[in-house]
């Protein structure tokens, strides 16, 4: 590994360097330039904080694709100016497949970041095949960012022979370097300088938070128990996010309690596969989501991902309806990576993700509400009644349950399709925690567990409907569409 590193290490010597980033420091030759290179006595000391949450709204939208690459991850990030960057590139077992795919039937001609989160070779699976697709047969590759730990790897040789055939641009980057990235804020939150635990490939993942008006997400690489204690310890309660990727997979090792507090998250998303080997999402992960009514998202299941934030909320899509909620995520059914099916609304989550009062907006696995309300989940919809639809209306039914910890008040809720149909919530009906009720379309006498629309004809659609819930101050918690 030193001879390959060595050669690539040279040539970031002749590059020309971004301020407050640091290359790589030796060369086959000898130390590398120093005028090319800023040394680590010039980088901020590590008392920085993370950017605060803008207070206008910004222009345009920003994507994040969590991309299905199985027990891997790969994640594509598209600007409000179609400025484009990579995270990861998905296992070495699949050489990228997956993830060029999906970039090439999204149109993505350039990529102008490539963040590697750490040398692992299911993080760096794809880097050497990424690299020559857009080197020679797209418009190239504007940077790569590299924690600057090497891996005796195969894969790890392949990247590095990839950047040096290409002649890519390659910062080794730390905590407080500078990511431009037009129209949203970005803050490398880690690896330190000096790297913890003895340059450990995991805890020296780098940390990114990006910030798009009121809205922001924290990507933590495979950062383990060392890594989040020292995000914690640094940067507090400017941690806060409205969306968290789940480190390492959802291994036990990451996304611990007092991460999940530090960042306050409203969605948390998890990449690994179905039949994962090392068992992932952990179910200590899942317990300390479920512990704070934190929906998750599970690529096995939900498939692609697509949060699209317009700098004020986050409007969620996925290839499948599954459960979010923590502790029911693998009952739903596995979609196979590479998977085309497009993908379609399933929630929308509020920004303001600096406050510590959080009302996120989610579907099919939790709407949280301010003040302990519960969270409130769609658990089935039968469209279908037995026999006619008409002359069955309380076979057809909708059924949501009480998913949170504490007592959730639906008075003057508002229930309605995607054709405006709406049935009120009448006063007085709460939901206890874990209980669950059954809206039936037809008539009948309401109990705590069963309450009737009172309509005349079928409510909802048996190829497909949209289930839309707004509280009584005309908030929307809740729309999930079916088919």
């Amino acid at each position: 590994m030193t001879r390959r590193r060595s050669v690539c290490i040279g040539l970031l010597a002749v590059l020309v360097v971004l301020s407050g980033c640091v290359g790589l420091t030796q060369s086959d030759a000898g130390p590398a330039d120093s005028s090319a290179l800023e040394t680590s006595s010039d980088r901020p000391t590590q008392t920085q904080s993370a950017a605060p949450i803008q207070t206008t709204t910004p222009n345009g939208t920003l994507e994040v694709h969590f991309i299905n690459v199985g027990q891997s991850v790969s994640t594509l990030i598209v600007g409000p100016t179609n400025e484009t960057m990579l995270i990861d590139s998905g296992d070495f077992r699949t050489d990228g497949e997956y993830v060029l795919q999906y970039l090439k039937r999204h149109n993505i001609s350039r990529l102008d970041h490539f963040v590697v989160t750490h040398a692992d070779a299911d993080h760096i699976g794809g880097n050497a095949a990424v690299i020559d697709y857009y080197e020679t047969e797209a418009d190239g590759i504007g940077a790569i960012y590299d924690p600057g730990i090497a891996a005796s790897t195969q894969t790890y040789e392949a990247y590095l022979d990839a950047v040096e055939q290409h002649n890519v641009t390659l910062y080794e980057t730390r905590a407080g370097d500078p990511l431009p990235f037009e129209g949203v804020s970005v803050d490398v939150l880690g690896p330190p300088e000096p790297y913890l635990d003895n340059r450990d490939r995991n805890e020296n993942s780098i940390v990114l938070a990006l910030t798009f008006g009121e809205t922001r997400f924290l990507f933590t690489g495979d950062a383990e128990a060392d890594q989040e204690q020292y995000l914690v310890d640094t940067y507090n309660a400017t941690l806060r996010a409205t969306i968290l990727k789940a480190g390492h997979h959802g291994s036990r090792s990451s996304t611990g309690g007092a991460l999940l507090d530090a960042v306050g998250p409203k969605a948390v998303v998890i990449s690994s596969a179905n039949d994962s080997q090392y068992g992932h999402p952990h179910e200590e992960v899942l317990q300390r989501l479920a512990d704070r009514s934190i929906p998750a998202y599970w690529t096995a299941t939900h498939g692609n991902i697509v949060l699209a934030s317009d700098g004020q909320q986050v409007t969620v899509e996925t290839q499948q309806a599954a459960r979010t909620d923590p502790l029911s995520i693998r009952d739903g059914t596995p979609i196979e990576p590479g998977a085309t099916d497009p993908v379609a609304p399933r929630a929308t989550i509020n920004g303001s993700s600096n406050s510590t009062q959080q009302t996120p907006v989610v579907t099919d696995g939790g709407t949280e509400t301010v003040g302990g309300t519960g969270t409130l989940v769609l658990e089935d919809v039968n469209a279908d009644a037995a026999g006619d639809d008409r002359a069955n209306l309380n076979d057809e039914y909708v059924v949501f349950r009480n998913a949170g910890d504490a007592s959730l008040d639906l008075s003057g809720w508002a229930i309605a399709d995607a054709a405006d149909h709406t049935y009120t919530v009448p006063d007085g009906v709460t939901l206890a925690a874990n209980a669950s009720v059954t809206l039936h379309t037809g008539s009948g006498t309401d109990t705590d567990s069963d309450l009737y629309w009172g309509a005349g004809s079928p409510i909802w659609n048996n190829g497909g409907d949209t289930v839309i819930v707004t509280t009584a101050d005309g908030d929307e918690v809740l729309r999930e569409s079916y088919s």
